[in-house]
């Protein structure tokens, strides 16, 4: 499709499905060499150039397979942290297991994969770490607490990252999507969530839900030369949610 990534490598987590797959995927086209990481097996026709089966949660994993991937694809220039799980429960409600593992592999992972990834980075003075937050890390949604909490850390991880790395020429940012269509969110598909997906998708300004690929797209900016001189920031791929609501919807009246 283009070489807006000719020469760099990139590693991906959560590559095996949803906007990670489609992150690869979109790197692979734009000439990027990705390494992919999930606790899941690559799915068929991966672009990937290689594959670590790691739980993000586990540091010395997470420490073996950046020191694997940079002796084998000789850097790392663009890190992807995509890997997240779902959770509902309000805080009165959730048990401490269920918001271990959300902050675990949402928060702690991007943190871990980040922490063995940045420092090369920052060695080389070069190299762009992009973050998969959400829009419910800026704003609360009823019910999902430790997800809420999880991508809200995330931002915030991103903008201490930027502050501390920028001077070292590591670019760091993230991405806040609304609903996207992904196997993550396929609950909402299930005919007992169907008005809650038909709200959600109508606090969405476009009125739909967006595509995975139209969040790699994002990433693909993030991550290239074009966004030289953004950093530090959290960018909305949201169809509008965030940006207001409607008194009326289309071809209503008062």
């Amino acid at each position: 499709m283009g070489d807006r990534l000719a020469g760099k490598v990139a590693l991906v987590t959560g590559a095996a499905s949803g906007i990670g797959a489609a992150c690869a995927a979109r790197f692979a086209e734009e000439g990027a060499v990705v390494a992919g990481l999930d606790l899941a097996a690559p799915p068929d026709g991966s672009p990937t150039t290689g594959w670590w089966t790691v739980d993000v949660r586990d540091e010395a994993a997470i420490e073996r397979a950046v020191a694997e991937i940079v002796d084998q694809l000789g850097r790392i220039d663009v890190l992807v942290n995509a890997a997240g799980v779902l959770s509902i429960g309000a805080a009165d409600t959730m048990e401490r297991e269920e918001w271990d593992r959300v902050l675990g592999v949402n928060l702690t992972g991007t943190w871990l994969v980040s922490k063995h990834v940045v420092r090369r980075m920052a060695e080389r003075h070069a190299g762009s770490i992009v973050n998969l937050a959400s829009i419910e890390g800026l704003i609360g949604f009823s019910g999902q607490t430790a997800y809420n909490v999880s991508k809200g850390g995330v931002v915030l991880l991103t903008r201490n990252m930027a502050t501390d790395f920028g001077p070292a020429g590591v670019r760091v940012n993230c991405l806040c999507p609304g609903l996207i269509d992904t196997p993550l969110t396929a609950i909402l598909r299930d005919p007992a969530f169907a008005r809650v997906r038909d709200r959600f998708v109508e606090w969405h300004l476009l009125g739909r839900a967006g595509q995975p690929e139209e969040v790699a797209a994002a990433a693909l900016f993030l991550a290239s030369d074009d966004a030289s001189f953004v950093h530090g920031t959290a960018l909305t791929v949201d169809g509008g949610l965030t940006a207001g609501r409607r008194f009326l919807n289309p071809g209503e009246e008062l």
